[in-house]
């Protein structure tokens, strides 16, 4: 049985224990898509997680979905996360920028070029978004052709070549959570009918294509990927009907030498884990959304998983490792203030314990 505070190695990363923080959305970047002047802050405070994973940063100015997310394809995005993670490997932490592209979960008003999203099919997720202006309906996105398919796989290359040029450790691709990898794998939102669309094998293609390419354009050993099995989110309702295709995206990425796969997992004992682990002989991140305290470490003791990511309980405590080492009470979550402001509140004013 592995413990919890075992050290591990993932690829290049040598790491002190068996947590990570997961990624998460704060939306406080600056309008050209530069980490806030809060950022390095943020994640140095939370260095003692070990490896840090990003909020979801847009490859392209067609990836962003949300007011202010960061991005990093251009010069001034670089030297603003170049600033992040000088602070973080200073602290002792690893971090890995996650690249999402949010397709056609994006609203015109939230972006830098003010077009209509792009998707693999011309179908509205039917949900709402914050903009500038209040709550929006998402528009209907254009469908990429086959070409800008294609292009868009090259973004996440050019993204992860610009991240390990700002001193990332490496790249997570959001292939999760209703975003653009997401929806090419979703029939209800992918009804493409080239090499992209229909059978598993091609709606599994383009989450192949971007991983090859990022691991190509900065080795496998630093290209990780985020899956969400049977999750239903942006409109997309798979449930277990896509479990063949998660069995077969797997298995190919077990080839890769990839730093890790992360899976988002919803269902419980669903024995489709226990499958995907069988699968998967690399690292196997697994993220459970609302995981108690007293089952923290529970799926690394039971092989399920090599790592657990936490979010919600990382962003409140600073400090979560000594917290969780010592018993200690954990901070009060504050989520009118997820996304809220762009300031310090509810960002980097949660005490640690020497703090209190």
């Amino acid at each position: 049985m592995t413990h919890l505070w075992t050290p591990l190695t993932a690829g290049t990363l040598q790491l002190p224990h068996r947590l990570a923080m997961a990624p998460m959305t704060r939306s406080r970047a600056k309008p050209d898509g530069t980490p806030g002047d809060l950022a390095a802050l943020y994640y140095t405070q939370r260095a003692g997680m070990g490896l840090l994973i990003t909020e979801g940063t847009q490859p392209s100015d067609d990836g962003q979905g949300y007011l202010a997310t960061p991005g990093i394809y251009t010069d001034a995005h670089v030297a603003g996360w170049r600033m992040v993670t000088d602070a973080v490997h200073a602290a002792g932490a690893r971090i890995f920028v996650q690249l999402m592209h949010v397709g056609r979960r994006a609203h015109p008003d939230n972006t830098p070029h003010h077009r209509q999203p792009v998707a693999p099919s011309p179908i509205a997720p039917g949900e709402e978004m914050f903009t500038a202006a209040g709550m929006q309906p998402v528009p209907a996105p254009r469908a990429l052709s086959t070409a800008e398919v294609q292009q868009t796989a090259a973004d996440f290359a050019y993204a992860a070549r610009r991240a390990i040029e700002a001193g990332a450790d490496g790249v997570e691709i959001h292939g999760a959570n209703g975003y653009l990898v997401h929806q090419f794998l979703a029939h209800d939102a992918n009804q493409r009918t080239d090499r992209y669309g229909g059978s598993m094998e091609n709606r599994a293609r383009f989450a192949i294509e971007v991983v090859r390419a990022v691991a190509e354009a900065i080795g496998p050993e630093r290209t990780a990927i985020r899956l969400s099995p049977g999750v239903p989110t942006g409109g997309i309702a798979e449930g277990s009907g896509n479990d063949d295709l998660y069995r077969y995206l797997t298995a190919e990425f077990d080839g890769m030498g990839l730093a890790y796969l992360h899976l988002l997992f919803v269902r419980g004992e669903d024995p489709l884990l226990a499958e995907l682990r069988g699968l998967f002989h690399g690292t196997l991140v697994l993220n459970r959304p609302g995981r108690q305290r007293n089952r923290i470490g529970a799926d690394v003791a039971a092989g399920l998983a090599d790592m657990e990511a936490l979010g919600v309980l990382a962003l409140a405590n600073p400090d979560l490792i000594q917290r969780l080492k010592t018993d200690a009470p954990l901070n009060e979550v504050r989520p009118a203030l997820f996304y809220a402001g762009g300031g310090a509140e509810g960002y980097t004013d949660y005490p640690t314990l020497d703090a209190a």
